[in-house]
């Protein structure tokens, strides 16, 4: 008990932020244990939830970013709206019922009623064969670093609840790593509850506990160890350590490295950015100047470099999430004809999933997370059966409330 207790504390260091972090998502993760369980939740625990939250609200703040030390005098800049906010929301489901939570929540969202009214009058009474989503952006609010972005108690209870009812293969598909950190360091789901697709589907952890792994050419692997080590080296200059601290840092991924250029918050100049997204490439070329072992994917905010796959009909290419899917039914053995399934994205990156899908069934459903207009057109020609929302919590209580006894 003594072991789970958060008390206030002053944090200056970019070290004391993330081992706070860490202690709420332990907290956080026995907390959905117990509501599960049906145990009552001890006060010591919203008290902790508490003082975490004052915690991280007593760094002093300047035009929404805080200073957070690295080490001397260095500092990073971090904007902790994802962090404080989940923690607000928690507090407020814990001490309330969901029905003064969706109250809370209408507040925070413009049309929020309006969207999930529709999407429960769109799902009712469908039981799914598989449920596949994205994470970040679509289950989860972005983060401006991956590290930090622990799951709310309120979206683990809501999307286990649909997980254990109304799909029989509940797959989480993300680009994030399995762990070190990734997908399980910032989940609080329930054990076996949901299978974690981690490095694009190349690795995953089966509902039974299990992890299994897409085979790598031994060659290719060599080719990316030496390129994280390339990776590890450059973040370790002071010049670039700082793009190892922003948005989903540095990433070893099964098949594939991600380092990132720029967060959310923009806290980078886009000069300094773009520099640094030209010294990526640079060691990527060097490593691979014939372009046969990576393909190099930029959004702005991450680079993304990907170990290349032989396709019979189109050559040499990336592993995408077409890819993950067909991987991932192979190895679970899923009957891709049977559906109805439930696809859930948020970029344009999500729409191989989705076509994967619909290629083995039309009954296939999407809710997709997104305010480009052009995207939800396009992902409605795909899947004439799509739901589009413009926020996560929208798509989260949509799957909660399929579930629950009131809505």
């Amino acid at each position: 008990m003594k072991n789970d207790i958060i008390i206030r504390q002053e944090i200056s260091t970019l070290k004391q932020f993330y081992d706070l972090m860490a202690k709420t998502r332990d907290l956080r993760s026995q907390i959905v244990k117990n509501i599960f369980n049906k145990k009552p939740i001890d006060s010591a625990f919203i008290d902790s939830l508490i003082n975490a939250h004052a915690s991280l609200e007593n760094i002093p703040v300047k035009q929404q970013k805080r200073n957070l030390v690295i080490s001397g005098s260095k500092v990073v800049e971090v904007d902790l709206t994802y962090e404080i906010t989940e923690l607000e929301k928690d507090i407020f489901y814990l001490k309330n019922d969901e029905q003064s939570f969706l109250k809370y929540m209408e507040k925070m969202h413009t049309d929020f009623r309006r969207h999930v009214d529709n999407g429960l009058a769109t799902l009712q009474n469908l039981k799914f064969n598989c449920f596949m989503t994205d994470r970040d952006g679509t289950i989860n609010n972005y983060c401006g670093r991956y590290r930090s972005s622990v799951q709310s108690i309120y979206n683990s209870v809501f999307l286990t609840r649909f997980a254990k009812n109304m799909a029989q293969y509940p797959i989480i598909l993300t680009s994030a790593p399995l762990e070190g950190p990734g997908i399980v360091d910032v989940s609080i789901n329930p054990k076996k509850s949901v299978i974690y697709a981690a490095s694009k589907g190349r690795e995953f952890i089966d509902l039974a506990g299990k992890r299994r792994y897409c085979n790598i050419d031994e060659k290719k692997q060599i080719i990316l160890d030496n390129l994280n080590q390339r990776l590890s080296d450059t973040v370790k200059d002071p010049v670039f350590e700082k793009f190892s601290l922003i948005g989903s840092g540095l990433q070893f991924k099964f098949g594939q490295t991600t380092i990132a250029r720029q967060d959310i918050s923009g806290s980078i100049p886009e000069a300094e950015s773009d520099a640094f997204l030209k010294t990526i490439n640079e060691i990527v070329f060097k490593l691979d100047p014939e372009n046969r072992n990576f393909v190099i994917e930029d959004t702005g905010l991450d680079v993304e470099i990907i170990l290349t796959i032989q396709d019979p009909q189109c050559g040499l290419k990336d592993f995408d999430k077409s890819d993950a899917v067909k991987f991932l039914a192979a190895q679970l053995q899923i009957d891709m004809s049977k559906g109805p399934h439930l696809v859930c994205g948020d970029t344009p990156s999500d729409i191989p999933m989705i076509e994967a899908f619909m290629n083995e069934t039309g009954n296939t459903w999407s809710i997709f997370v997104t305010r480009d207009n052009d995207l939800a057109q396009r992902v409605k020609y795909i899947c004439p059966n799509s739901v589009i929302v413009p926020e996560p919590d929208m798509l989260v209580t949509i799957l909660g409330l399929l579930t629950a006894k009131e809505i």
